[in-house]
């Protein structure tokens, strides 16, 4: 989903499986311990050079999407920039690795096992003896026993957003020195490894007031490569600054300081120099990919930063009759084109990021609250074409996700959608009449409803711009916005019509500053070749048929029960930058078009998308994204529980925003992260998993993309996957120097 950060630990009925006809579903079983470990889809993609080969000093600018509200990673409005900052700033016992398994940091772990399993579990930890707080203090049992009384969920002062794990814990005590520190569990724990990461000193947890307050704006104390130097709202900085006192791999850069950019504006700060790294969308990674093809035509469509409606626009207004409009047009023709010249010493690093994007079903009420209904959506989905839809274009492999609960790589990954079963557009409209929806009668719309367009959905916009990409709790890309009164098709276009309606137009400009290679010729071969290729007579790709055009092959026609046809309200975010998110919705709407499924999609505010219609409950099919977990048994849990009334009858659904869930999920989560064996805690959460897929709640769908720009110069940073990111390490190349090729998978279909 995509407020950055929010993921699985942050902050009704049950569905009895159906077995008879056609919900029947395979035989539920765990995958054994034995079966071969998965690789993940593609590897970090950071340009790894030897330390050696990169230069000492320098100043790191990374574009974030927003000032920290919280340099507290325990609160709940702690985002990506707050766990950026504590990775660089502050302990943790265990870190990923490029396949999302968590592994000894022996910066501060010298080793950490479990000493005793009855008749209570205990685990020592032995520290670093060079492991020191920046004050001098050594780092030590005072601050484990401090950490798991705030989040132990016992002192109701503490605002912690998750205590999981610490719960468990019955006492932290020093062991038989000052570097073991000794954690005796009350109950049994699987995952205790993600416990104490981050680690934050005792002058932070030591209190309620310290812990609420104390470290919202600032870490006076630290112990990583880096410590915070300075927050700077005005300029809206957080430099981050050498440590030291770090006894580690010296860092490389003397400073690194993330800088609040909106995600439109990368390119441009990235071109101007005012940042060196930034996460982008699909729209300007192309940008900055036809930047390094070095040339190109100030018309070359999207793969230069602009649509095929806005390129013949934009040679319209520079050869139109209105001067002040062509002035204009050459002015912005010509910033885009010297911003390309400099983006030359940028370059895309892309990997997969460590989460996933679903097709999320409320079954809380409404058709969907019929399982065969849920059943019948998932049938009619082509999981493998909708996951090429979103990666292919950008070079990514396009496996199908195929395990709510952890990504191909990770320990407990193995493709449970067998228990569901794939795309089958019979079985899906079976499914369907099973429910009683079939063809008839619809009762008549009562005046002003507004009626569905020619493709079977009604488009609503709540706010201009669109969303495209995908939404993660925590962070967002955006579907572009394309407008449509349902009431009035669009009319047929010739020319440069269409264009005229597109919002402003990219830009494209060369290094003299003016039209490019080739100049106003160049311009107005590009233009006159886009219209005929794209607008021809006809009308644009996509524009809606005359009325009265008979439906596409295979489209089945609408489905009533009762007289009330079969449409479900499909919330997508609308802000800008999401044109992936909003092609694959239009996709899943054709999809559902043709087993008799009508969607009405309607676009909302990205303020209140997750907050006032996901969590709210006011949707029948929405888009977001889940991070994948290294802890699936602990953090997977509350997504998945099923909801159970709270005392004051409302429905206390935790995480779970699809309503639906069982027991025996529960029991099966309940015993994974209890027992103490690693092959039997995989296979009771990979039956678990398989129980998920066959509810039908969510549909895992593809792993989103994960797309960084970066300076050619930089080594050791860029598109992490999994991996977490060692900061000392990043820096700029020494000259002549040159990086190894980080590894990369291949696309597959």
């Amino acid at each position: 989903m995509s407020h950055d950060g929010v993921g699985p630990r942050a902050v009704k009925r049950s569905v009895a499986f159906l077995t008879a006809g056609a919900l029947a579903v395979p035989l539920l079983a765990g995958c054994s311990s034995d079966e071969e470990v998965s690789k993940p889809l593609a590897g970090p993609d950071v340009a790894p050079a030897a330390r050696n080969l990169v230069a000492d000093g320098g100043t790191l600018r990374w574009a974030v999407d927003a000032m920290p509200e919280t340099l507290n990673t325990f609160q709940a409005d702690a985002d990506a920039g707050t766990t950026r900052i504590a990775q660089a700033v502050l302990p943790s016992m265990f870190r990923l690795d490029a396949n999302g398994r968590p592994q000894r940091d022996a910066d501060y772990l010298e080793t950490a096992r479990v000493v005793q399993t009855e008749p209570k579990q205990v685990v020592v930890y032995r520290l670093n003896q060079r492991a020191v707080w920046s004050d001098g203090r050594e780092i030590g049992a005072a601050d484990f026993a401090a950490q798991w009384r705030a989040l132990s969920g016992k002192d109701a002062a503490y605002w912690t957003a998750r205590n999981a794990g610490y719960d468990r814990i019955e006492k932290v005590e020093r062991g038989a020195n000052d570097l073991e520190v000794r954690v005796t569990f009350g109950r049994p724990y699987a995952d205790w490894r993600s416990l104490f990461s981050p680690l934050y000193p005792k002058d932070v947890t030591g209190t309620p007031d310290t812990f609420n307050d104390g470290a919202r704006k600032k870490l006076a104390v630290t112990a990583g490569p880096f410590a915070v130097q300075k927050i700077d709202t005005a300029a809206k900085d957080v430099v981050l600054a050498r440590n030291p006192r770090w006894w580690g791999h010296r860092a490389k850069l003397s400073q690194i300081v993330l800088h609040t950019v909106p995600r439109d504006q990368r390119a441009t700060a990235l071109a101007a120099g005012t940042v060196d790294v930034a996460d982008v969308d699909p729209a300007e990674a192309d940008r900055i990919t036809s930047a390094a093809a070095r040339g190109g035509s100030a018309f070359g469509g999207a793969a230069r930063g602009r649509t095929a409606a806005k390129a013949p626009r934009s040679w319209a207004l520079v050869h139109g009759t209105d001067e002040k409009a062509a002035r204009r047009e050459r002015t912005s023709l010509t910033t885009y084109l010297r911003e390309q010249e400099q983006l030359r010493d940028v370059q895309l690093r892309k990997s997969l990021d460590p989460a996933y994007t679903q097709l999320a079903l409320n079954g809380a009420d409404g058709p969907l609250a019929d399982e065969r209904v849920r059943h019948a959506v998932a049938r009619a989905l082509d999981r493998g074409e909708l996951a090429a839809l979103a990666l292919k274009p950008l070079g990514l492999p396009t496996t199908p996700v195929g395990s709510h609960l952890a990504l191909s790589g990770q320990d407990a990954y193995a493709d449970g959608s067998g228990a569901l079963g794939g795309q089958d557009t019979e079985q899906a409209r079976a499914l369907l009449a099973d429910a009683g929806w079939v063809p008839g009668p619809v009762k008549a719309e009562k005046k002003g409803d507004k009626a569905a367009g020619p493709t079977g959905h009604a488009a609503h916009d709540a706010s201009p711009g669109g969303n495209d990409g995908t939404y993660i709790v925590g962070r967002d890309d955006n579907v572009e916005d394309n407008k449509v009164d349902d009431n009035k098709p669009p009319a047929r276009t010739t020319g440069l019509e269409g264009a005229d309606r597109e919002a402003k137009p990219g830009r494209q400009e060369g290094a003299d500053g003016h039209a490019g290679q080739g100049g106003a010729q160049q311009l107005a071969q590009d233009g006159r070749r886009y219209a005929r290729q794209h607008l021809t007579q006809g009308g644009a790709p996509g524009a809606y048929a005359p009325k009265g055009t008979a439906a596409p092959a295979g489209a089945a026609g609408p489905l009533a029960k009762d007289g009330k046809p079969l449409t479900l309200r499909f919330v997508l975010p609308s802000g800008p930058g999401s044109e992936t998110l909003r092609k694959v919705a239009d996709r899943i709407s054709a999809m559902l078009g043709k087993v008799g499924i009508s969607t009405d999609i309607t676009k909302v505010p990205d303020a209140g998308y997750f907050k006032d219609h996901i969590a709210a409950g006011q949707y029948d099919l929405a888009l977001y994204s889940w991070p994948a977990s290294a802890f699936p048994a602990t953090d997977a849990r509350p997504i998945y529980a099923k909801p159970v009334p709270a005392a004051d009858g409302s429905l206390n659904v935790q995480q779970n925003y699809t309503r639906v869930g069982t027991d025996q999920v529960d029991q099966l989560f309940d015993q994974a992260i209890a027992t103490l064996d690693e092959g039997e805690m995989r296979g009771l959460v990979r039956k678990a998993d398989s129980r998920i897929w066959a509810e039908a709640g969510s549909i895992p769908l593809y792993q989103r993309p994960q797309l960084v720009a970066v300076r050619k110069n930089l080594a050791n940073v860029g598109a992490f996957g999994f991996r977490t990111p060692v900061y000392e390490d990043m820096g700029f190349l020494r000259k002549g120097a040159k990086p190894s090729p980080s590894p990369s998978a291949s696309p597959s279909s």
